[in-house]
């Protein structure tokens, strides 16, 4: 056996990697397999878009981030961001540990790759009787916030 052919049948060689050739997995489909995951969950409202940059490029067609999950994948790993709203009464960290078990879970299943990390930001909650998008509700009266064109609260102070 040649030298080639005994790094062939290294161990740790990526099961991504074959004599017949190399798999490789783009990052648009570790994204989605995230989000999938995501709303597999009680407690999440819904995935949260990113930084006005996503927000551009998502809508001209040429980013590689689905609507607030972003994955970088490796020949043997991935890593993934998400931004996520919760529903109001769940519990966060409950919400979060959830999520990151599942996505985990799912990717690894679908892919093989290793999941490194999955980091979650919870931007907002969801109200249950909340009215229309991006109202948001004044926690002190039980009823919605004023908001300015952008959805974001004009109140110089928010009370909890």
């Amino acid at each position: 056996m040649n030298q080639s052919d005994a790094e062939h049948l290294q161990p740790d060689q990526s099961s991504m990697m074959t004599e017949q050739g190399r798999t490789t997995i783009s990052p648009e489909i570790v994204a989605k397999l995230a989000a999938i995951a995501t709303r597999e969950i009680d407690g999440v409202y819904r995935l949260a878009g990113g930084t006005s940059f996503t927000d551009f490029t998502q809508r001209i067609g040429s980013s590689n981030t689905i609507e607030g999950v972003q994955a970088e994948v490796g020949l043997r790993e991935t890593a993934i961001d998400l931004r996520l709203i919760t529903a109001y009464g769940a519990s966060i960290p409950d919400v979060a540990h959830a999520v990151r078990q599942n996505i985990i879970t799912r990717v690894t299943a679908a892919t093989g790759l290793s999941v490194k990390e999955v980091n979650i930001e919870v931007v907002d909650l969801h109200f249950p009787d909340e009215g229309k998008p991006g109202t948001r509700m004044d926690a002190t009266s039980n009823t919605p916030a004023a908001t300015d064109e952008t959805g974001t609260n004009s109140q110089e102070t928010v009370r909890l």
